[in-house]
């Protein structure tokens, strides 16, 4: 390393990222190699960028730079930025997948958004952009989801785009995300203060004037007042209530209206009165009603954003679940290790993890026995025993003892990763509630400009005096900031609130069709049931005992997967199975084998019959009544026994049924195994109707056949396994979320945990949801309807109405809150 890359680093203080200079979060895990060296990054943009700079020769930046660049800017080299840097693909890995051939989707976080209406704004400018397919905003979190066909647009002209409109769009991470938080807190506190002092040093200099009697102040003295005020308002209106004129002014650039643009106009117009009033000595000022109207109005924002903040931390907390460094063994079993970067971990890698570590990577235990803590992935608070051969999930945390455990997965492709793709994609997903309130936001907001102009014009010739004041209550008043909050808000703390609960919600309508589902379709095998058929029953036909029926049979099925083969297979020692040589199966028919010479056939009754050339035994019709599936075997041109298999129910797929009964919602088993099979299982768990014999494409036309009832809302519970048809054609679907298959899951719902009681509380609280939604919805019509006449009629004041206002949307936050205490809402 050459003298001038060590002062460059040298003046990088440890705790500081390399690239841009700013405080690297405790837990942040982005390293990048520069000149060998691995350097420390802040935040995924940084890691991608020196990323992007060292695979482009661009090292050399490091060496020669002689100062960080300011907090706000990109340190980028011009060649690099020449190259585009948000549409190279080193730089896209971390925030953008491909949907098609040639469509592209972004993951994106903005900066600037304030209301509903600046939501609507950015989706309907960015939608017509060329080439951009779908545009949506979660107001609550800030996030956006962006797709584009890359043969028509770039993804810079798409940030350009949104920069063009006064917002700025970062690739989404959860530090940067926090980074942009916090700067959005120390900003408005600041305006706060600045408010909160002017307010109190105006209203000082109006007090005397309230109370002064006829003649008791002189004309200089009340000048000298005015004019204080005017100096003590000034930093109010230039500082602290900057954003509104700027956000207004460009709504109106833009000719369209947003939540500023009252605001603006009531501040606004009560600060050139009283300017004008104070310059010509004449006439009234309102120099303390506009700086108590900006403090309060502030205070509500404030206390609104960070009720916000805190209700869409928890689904942040996944992002920072892994830790930023792993023991990694270097010869295994040597027990001798290092402490590695988790970002540095590859599959194959075998880690040592500590009681009260987390597991940072997906992987399977190799040695020792311990329990995992996985509540915060599934739900479930009981810890999981776990030894030699069991999986493991990153993200959970070892409890009691050491493990060593074998990577398999890791980034992007663990269960935790998955998880999280999921979340990403139902905050940015916006159900219908959310654009109903939205579009009759921005009708209100016409509305109410009409009103408050007619207001002024009436008032005018009625008492001019108060015409202006009574303009500004009306335009502050009934600004409609608690009915934009009044559904996403909700929405939110319910999702985070769900997935705490071990329900993933994955798409945006989900919790409103849930919340509505009257019929409830399930799947049998892996949802109502384990989807591990236990040998329950072995009837012998010929002169051998139950163990060397079972002996045969397992040795028959010893190279077999299916979950016949493992059920017969189960808790028998497979050293002790005799020698059968000869193996052959038929698919769906059963296997072939010789043992001492002589065939033998298990399988499917009528397969094995047809090899023995005799009819059936008379016992089986008797042993299938009974449920499950019976499996036959024969040899030496006789039947020797008969076998009863059966999938165990979970034991709560039979609360669960009673509560949807109770609620009267109808049910519905579907299965592929046999009709008796499906009428037993719905016969023990209180099942309306049971479908047997059904191919996925015969599920999906019972769905089908629901869904021509209009009133129907049907929800279909399946494995997602084999299940893509009718998840995707029912109103809502949910799938259990096995490891293994989360990742291509296509549900709206996915229970992480498999445990159907979870779906029960899941329907409880999509129904608190929609009832929190509407208690938002009518509180925010009953205050706009009760306080815009009593505005017109003048009984208002502008800081009552500031204060109005503001509690109208605290309250409509707090009231969302209330969904994260799992309390039940009357």
């Amino acid at each position: 390393m050459t003298s001038s890359e060590n002062a460059a680093s040298a003046s990088v203080p440890a705790e500081e990222c390399y690239h841009c200079g700013l405080p690297v979060p405790p837990l942040s895990s982005h390293y990048v190699p520069v000149d060998g060296v691995e350097r420390r990054m802040c935040c995924v943009g940084c890691e991608a960028v020196a990323r992007s700079i060292v695979d482009n020769g661009l090292t050399d930046y490091y060496r020669h730079r002689d100062a960080m660049p300011e907090p706000q800017k990109e340190a980028l080299p011009a060649e690099l930025q020449e190259l585009g840097l948000f549409d190279h693909p080193d730089f896209q890995k971390s925030f953008v997948e491909p949907v098609g051939e040639h469509e592209r989707e972004a993951s994106l976080i903005l900066e600037g958004i304030t209301c509903a209406a600046c939501v609507w704004l950015n989706e309907q400018h960015v939608s017509r952009q060329p080439g951009v397919s779908l545009v949506e905003i979660n107001y609550a979190t800030r996030r956006a989801r962006v797709r584009w066909d890359e043969r028509r647009t770039r993804l810079s002209d798409i940030l350009a785009a949104i920069q063009a409109i006064g917002y700025r769009a970062y690739p989404y991470d959860a530090e940067r995300s926090e980074q942009i938080a916090q700067r959005e807190r120390r900003s408005m506190l600041w305006r706060l203060f600045v408010a909160g002092f002017g307010m109190m040093q105006v209203m000082m200099y109006a007090f005397p004037a309230y109370i002064a009697g006829e003649g008791d102040l002189t004309p200089d003295i009340a000048l000298l007042m005015r004019w204080a005020s005017l100096t003590l308002t000034l930093p109010v209106v230039l500082y602290s209530a900057a954003p509104f004129f700027r956000r207004a002014l460009r709504d109106v650039k833009l000719r369209r209206l947003g939540m500023d643009v009252p605001v603006a106009l009531g501040v606004g117009s009560a600060f050139v009165a009283s300017v004008w009033a104070t310059l010509t000595a004449a006439g009234e000022v309102y120099f303390d009603s506009v700086t108590m109207f900006v403090f309060f109005l502030l205070c509500g924002r404030y206390l609104e954003m960070i009720a916000r903040q805190k209700a869409v931390r928890g689904v942040e907390e996944l992002g920072k679940v892994l830790p930023a460094f792993a023991e990694r063994l270097l010869a295994w079993p040597s027990p001798v290790g290092e402490r590695v970067p988790v970002s540095q971990l590859v599959s194959g890698d075998v880690l040592r993890v500590r009681p009260g570590e987390v597991i940072p990577a997906d992987g399977v235990v190799v040695d020792g026995q311990s329990d995992a803590n996985e509540s915060l992935l599934t739900g479930e608070s009981m810890p999981v025993p776990k030894s030699v051969g069991s999986e493991v999930t990153g993200g959970s945390i070892n409890i009691s003892s050491p493990l060593a455990i074998r990577v398999q997965q890791t980034g992007d492709l663990t269960r935790l990763a998955a998880i999280r793709r999921l979340m990403e994609r139902a905050a940015s997903e916006k159900p219908a509630i959310a654009r109903q309130s939205d579009k009759v936001a921005v009708v209100f907001i016409v509305a109410l400009l009409a009103l408050a102009c007619v207001t002024g014009v009436v008032w005018y010739f009625v008492d001019p005096s108060r015409a202006l004041w009574v303009f500004v209550s009306v335009l502050v008043v009934a600004c409609p900031c608690a009915l934009s909050l009044a559904t996403p808000v909700a929405l939110t703390v319910a999702t985070d609130a769900l997935a705490r609960m071990g329900v993933l919600v994955t798409r945006g309508h989900a919790i409103e069709t849930l919340a509505n589902a009257n019929h409830f379709v399930f799947d049998k095998t892996g949802t109502l049931t384990y989807g591990r058929l236990t040998l329950e029953e072995i009837l012998p036909l010929a002169d051998l005992d139950e163990r060397q029926l079972r002996g045969i049979s397992s040795a028959l099925e010893q190279a077999s997967e299916h979950p016949i083969a493992h059920g017969l297979r189960r808790s028998i020692d497979q050293a002790d199975l005799p020698v059968v040589e000869n193996l052959a199966s038929e698919t769906g028919q059963g296997v072939t084998g010789t043992l001492d010479g002589v065939p033998c056939w298990l399988g499917r009754p009528d397969f094995v019959a047809a090899r023995l050339k005799c009819d059936l035994p008379p016992q089986l019709q008797e042993l299938a009544a009974r449920g499950g599936s019976v499996v036959a075997l024969g040899g030496q041109g006789r039947w020797l026994g008969l076998f009863r298999l059966a999938d165990v129910p979970r034991p709560e797929a039979s609360q669960l049924t009673a509560k949807l009964a109770r609620e009267g919602i109808r049910t519905t088993v579907l299965s592929g195994d046999a009709q008796a099979v499906a009428s037993s299982i719905a016969g023990q768990l209180g099942i309306n109707d049971a479908c047997g014999a059904m191919t996925p494409q015969g599920k999906q036309a019972f769905i089908e056949d629901l869904q021509r009832n209009p009133d129907a809302v049907v929800a279909m519970v399946g494995d997602g396994v084999n299940d893509a048809p009718v998840l995707a054609q029912a109103h809502v679907s949910v799938a259990m979320g096995s490891g293994t298959e989360l990742a291509r899951n296509q549900g709206d719902i996915v229970l992480l945990s498999e445990n159907l009681a979870g779906l029960g509380r899941g329907v409880d609280l999509a129904r608190r949801t929609l009832k929190i939604i509407r208690q938002n919805l009518w509180w925010s019509f009953a205050y706009n309807f009760t306080s815009v006449p009593l505005a017109m009629a003048g009984l208002v004041t502008p800081w009552m109405a500031g204060i109005g206002m503001a509690g109208s949307s605290l309250l409509v936050v707090l009231n969302a809150l209330r969904l994260q205490g799992g309390r039940r809402i009357d």
